[in-house]
């Protein structure tokens, strides 16, 4: 089975294809002072443009793992995220708190999709 890796860079690639799955790193928000929602926006918007960059779409997402670095954002963050999702394929999912890269980033978001 081919590997192919998008937006190789030194450390990651910001999306790996193996085989039917694609594997997207953790998306952060460019705008490190957003409130939580405009935050989980940009987030959202990155993983659209990964998955489509790879072939794929978020009524495919299988799974994703949502970081946030303060759990009482988590129903701020559900407002963008539950607008975002494909209701009728909605992924499984895990949220949790943890210290994130840089002190003034609210929320991370890994997921797992499968290819078109």
């Amino acid at each position: 089975m081919s590997i192919t890796r998008y937006q190789p860079g030194k450390r990651m690639s910001q999306a790996v294809v193996h085989g039917n799955t694609v594997y997207l790193a953790g998306q952060v928000a460019a705008d490190y002072h957003g409130s939580i929602e405009k935050q989980t926006a940009e987030v959202l918007e990155a993983i659209d443009r990964l998955l489509a960059e790879a072939g794929s779409h978020k009524s495919k997402v299988l799974f994703c793992q949502v970081v946030l670095n303060n759990i009482a954002d988590f129903a701020a963050m559900n407002t963008v995220y539950d607008a975002w999702i494909d209701p009728a394929n909605p992924p499984a999912r895990a949220a949790i708190e943890a210290r994130l890269a840089h002190p003034a980033l609210k929320v991370e978001i890994i997921a797992v999709a499968a290819l078109d």
